[in-house]
């Protein structure tokens, strides 16, 4: 495991615990972000296929508008300099809001009439029921295409999302939470090997000092046996049993 592939930390059981934290706050973000974007994704295809319902429908509302555009002038006349004289703003208008979707915002607009109708005497002289066809099927094309504006925002406001979204599924999913096992890896083989050497240490130590006691003991031992006098206070420094002591 190269240095790379881990995050940088001292091996410690601070550092395990704290790793161990990290792991299971990287598991819950993955959870979530991942039920974020399967939410996104239904969402996303639902609005597909509105907008292709609404295409289709749009093609057959254009088509009818266009005809009914020629029979209003083929039984009125040209009646556009009446249009132009009435036109002083704009009838229908469009507001929008937001809709919160998996914690994104989506934009949605509406149409809606403002004021009331000003083309109501076009056509009182004739083609008067054709001039009502005609307003009709061009304000269903206007809302039509005020809806079909609403998806395809939305559209793509949601195709950059579940981008951004997925893009963070995979690095969590390939990249943080990979790199925390591996810290963890490294963390527990670094404390198992500082407990086996910790370990072995002592063996040695208490081997030492076994085997200075016995020399210790040959060569008083020797001493003795050449007759040389040996002070048998005991030295308080190596002793290693102690009296206990009442007060």
């Amino acid at each position: 495991m190269s240095a790379k592939d881990r995050i940088p930390v001292f091996p410690s059981r601070m550092a395990m615990a704290i790793m161990k934290n990290r792991l299971k706050g990287a598991q819950k973000g993955h959870s979530l972000l991942k039920k974020k974007a399967d939410a996104l994704q239904m969402r996303f295809r639902s609005i597909l296929q509105k907008i292709i319902e609404t295409k289709t429908l749009m093609g057959e509302v254009m088509k009818e508008a266009a005809f009914s555009l020629a029979e209003a002038k083929f039984t009125t006349g040209d009646f556009n300099h009446v249009v132009l004289q009435n036109v002083t703003k704009a009838q229908i208008k469009v507001r929008s809001k937001k809709e919160n979707v998996a914690g994104t915002n989506l934009p949605v607009f509406e149409s809606y009439q403002d004021g009331a109708d000003t083309y109501e005497l076009a056509g009182l002289a004739r083609g008067g029921q054709q001039l009502s066809k005609l307003k009709k099927n061009y304000a269903k094309a206007v809302q039509l295409l005020v809806e079909l504006a609403s998806l395809q925002t939305s559209f793509v406001t949601l195709d950059e999302v579940i981008k951004i979204t997925n893009r963070r599924v995979n690095a969590i999913e390939h990249v943080i939470i990979p790199k925390i096992e591996n810290t963890l890896s490294y963390i527990t083989s670094e404390l198992d090997e500082r407990e086996r050497e910790e370990f072995f240490r002592l063996k040695k130590v208490q081997e030492k000092k076994k085997k200075d006691k016995v020399r210790a003991e040959k060569e008083k031992a020797a001493l003795r046996a050449k007759g040389v006098a040996m002070d048998e206070t005991p030295n308080m420094l190596e002793d290693e049993h102690d009296e206990d002591i009442l007060f």
